[in-house]
């Protein structure tokens, strides 16, 4: 039991560096290297955050000594953005920093219209791979054929 003690007091530690550092890194570069713009949100929205926790850690450290749960609470935190099922840095990027920072967004997503809000509604509403989807069926068939989905989808969910 001994050992099971020492390996859970220091799971943190043990795989923290490849949660927080590792596979983002990794995921960093497939991004850069990948056509898609979309998956470059994702990764740069998550080195931001990670940059404000760490600026958070080091200014807080000795207040945060007493928190013996801290380490944890980070590592959990940084797996729920760093893990493509919940998409986290996405999430908290469109949800609190874009909204706080007062960006103006003025390229529009994936090459539409800056006039078409509908269309960045649904987009935001999607995953990330849901709007790599949408982006190659665009390429293939245009944003005239997106946008008869969108109205047909509307047209279907009305119907219910």
């Amino acid at each position: 039991m001994g050992v099971l003690g020492a390996i859970a007091r220091q799971l943190d530690t043990i795989i923290g560096p490849g949660v927080m550092l590792l596979f983002p890194l990794y995921a960093s570069v497939r991004a850069i290297e990948s056509p898609s713009t979309l998956d470059d949100q994702q990764w740069l929205t998550y080195w931001v955050l990670y940059s404000f926790i760490t600026l958070f850690e080091l200014s807080a450290n000795k207040i945060l000594a007493w928190f013996p749960i801290w380490p944890y609470l980070k590592l959990v935190f940084c797996m729920w953005l760093v893990l493509p099922m919940f998409n986290g840095a996405a999430y908290v990027y469109g949800n609190f920093v874009r909204k706080y920072t007062k960006i103006v967004y003025d390229h529009d997503l994936i090459g539409y219209s800056k006039n078409n809000e509908e269309q960045r509604k649904v987009l935001q509403m999607m995953s990330l791979d849901a709007r790599k989807a949408v982006e190659r069926y665009i390429d293939r068939y245009g944003p005239d054929a997106f946008d008869k989905i969108i109205r047909s989808a509307g047209r279907e969910a009305r119907k219910h």
